[in-house]
C-alpha cells in the first residue's frame, strides 16, 4: 500500500469557493448567464501600455533567466514607486521582485519561521497566509476580529494573544475580505507591540493603490524594518503574469535572495520587461481611472446590499470587496452561496474561506464586474432572498 501524503499536505484546506466556481463554469458551460462576484480578480484586461512592453521584450528576445533578484531597473522603478508615492527613500537593494505575492509571502514565511512557531493573523483573512505558514512547519494564530477594530490587529490583541511561540504577525492593508485600512498610526503601534516583544511586522500591501476617499500608508513609513509584500496583480492588473515584490530590511537580503535562487530561481523575465511600463504617466493615468470605476461600483453595491438587510458594519476604504453579515436571513454561508448561484446565477464567496470567527455566517461579495452587471446582481439577489425565506 502507498504511503499516505504528508500531513502538511493534508492540513492544507482547499478554498470552498472553488466547488462553487466549477459549478458556475458548468452553469455557463449550459448557457446560463452567471454574474461573478465571487473570484478576486479585476475584470479589466492588462493595461495596454503593459501589454505591449510584454510584447515588445518577446520579439527582443527577453526570454532567459533574470537574477534571483530581479531586473535591476525593475528593483529601481519599484523603489522610484515608493519615493512618488510615500516619499521614501528606498534602496533598491532591498526589493527583491518574485513570482507573484505568493512569491513574497513563501520567501517571507522561510526566513522568519521555524517549525511550531507562529504569526498572528486577523481572522477573518486571506486563508493562503495561514497554509503557507502550515507549508514551512509554522502555524497561524488566528485573532477573531470584528467591526469595533476595523477587521484588524492592535497592540492589546497582540498582547493579549501573543505566546511563546509567537514569532510576528502579519496584517493586511487594505484588507481582503473586509477592504479596511490600517491608519499610520496603527501600523506604528503595531510595530511598537511587535518591536517590544521582539517579533517581525509583515505588512500585506497588494492592495495598496485601490483605495477610495484615502491614501494607504506604507509601513515603511513608520517601521524600516517592516517586511513589506506587494504584487502587480490588483492595481496594476497583471494577475496573469505572475509578478510581485519583497521589500525587505538589508540585512535579511542574503538570505532571501539564497532562498530565491533554491525555490523557483528567478520571476518570469517576460512579465518583469513588461512591469517597466507600469510605472510610465500614460499607464498610471489608466489605472487611476480603474480606480475610480472601482469607486464607483463601491458607491453603488454598498448601499443596495444595506438595503436588502446585508449587515456590512464598516465602510471598506480600499481593495474591491464587502464582507457581509447574512445573519438576518438565517441559514448557513455555504448554502446560502449554492442558493443564489443555483436559482439566481449569481457567484458570491462564503466567509468560510476567510477563517473560523463567525464565518458560517458571513459572505463576500467582489465588486470586479461593471455597474450593469451589478445592477443586474443586486436584482437577481433581491428576487433571491424571496426563495430563500421562504
Amino acid at each position: 500500500m502507498a504511503q499516505p501524503y504528508s500531513a502538511r499536505s493534508r492540513a492544507i484546506e482547499p478554498f470552498h469557493v472553488m466547488a462553487l466556481l466549477a459549478r458556475a463554469n458548468e452553469l455557463q458551460t449550459a448557457g446560463h448567464d452567471v454574474i461573478h462576484l465571487e473570484i478576486g480578480e479585476p475584470d479589466f484586461t492588462t493595461a495596454a501600455p503593459i501589454i505591449a512592453a510584454g510584447q515588445a521584450a518577446l520579439a527582443n528576445g527577453h526570454t532567459r533567466y533574470t537574477a534571483a533578484r530581479g531586473l535591476p531597473a525593475l528593483r529601481e522603478a519599484i523603489a522610484g514607486f515608493y519615493q512618488t508615492r510615500h516619499g521614501l527613500n528606498i534602496d533598491p537593494q532591498r526589493v527583491l521582485v518574485t513570482p507573484g505575492g505568493s512569491g513574497a509571502l513563501l520567501l517571507a514565511a522561510a526566513l522568519l519561521v521555524d517549525p511550531g512557531k507562529h504569526w498572528l493573523l486577523a481572522d477573518p483573512g486571506y486563508p493562503c497566509n495561514r497554509h503557507f505558514l502550515r507549508l514551512v512547519e509554522g502555524a497561524a494564530q488566528l485573532v477573531p476580529v470584528g467591526p469595533e477594530v476595523n477587521y484588524q490587529l492592535t497592540p492589546s490583541l497582540v498582547e493579549r494573544y501573543w505566546d511563546a511561540q509567537s514569532i510576528g504577525a502579519l496584517v493586511a492593508s487594505p484588507a481582503n475580505p473586509t477592504g479596511t485600512v490600517l491608519k499610520r498610526e496603527e501600523l506604528a503601534g503595531l510595530s511598537r507591540a511587535l518591536r517590544g516583544r521582539g517579533g517581525h511586522l509583515v505588512v500585506d500591501e497588494i492592495y495598496h493603490g485601490l483605495t477610495y476617499g484615502c491614501d494607504a500608508a506604507s509601513v515603511l513609513e513608520v517601521d524600516n524594518d517592516a517586511f513589506v509584500l506587494n504584487s502587480f496583480s490588483k492595481y496594476f492588473g497583471m494577475t496573469g503574469w505572475r509578478l510581485g515584490w519583497l521589500v525587505a530590511p538589508e540585512v535579511a537580503v542574503a538570505d532571501l535572495e539564497k532562498l530565491a535562487q533554491n525555490l523557483y530561481i528567478s520571476a518570469p523575465s517576460m512579465a518583469q520587461h513588461a512591469a517597466l511600463a507600469c510605472f510610465e504617466p500614460a499607464t498610471l493615468a489608466i489605472l487611476e481611472e480603474r480606480r475610480e470605476a472601482f469607486r464607483q461600483r463601491r458607491d453603488y453595491l454598498l448601499p443596495a446590499l444595506r438595503e436588502l438587510g446585508f449587515g456590512i458594519a464598516v465602510e471598506p476604504e480600499g481593495a474591491f470587496y464587502l464582507y457581509a453579515d447574512i445573519s438576518r436571513f438565517g441559514g448557513d454561508a455555504f448554502a446560502f452561496c449554492q442558493h443564489f448561484l443555483e436559482t439566481e446565477h449569481v457567484a458570491i464567496t462564503p466567509g468560510l474561506d476567510f477563517g473560523r470567527h463567525q464565518s458560517g455566517h458571513h459572505v463576500r461579495f467582489a465588486y470586479t464586474q461593471n455597474l450593469a452587471r451589478l445592477e443586474q446582481a443586486v436584482e437577481r439577489i433581491a428576487r433571491g432572498l424571496k426563495s430563500w425565506q421562504s
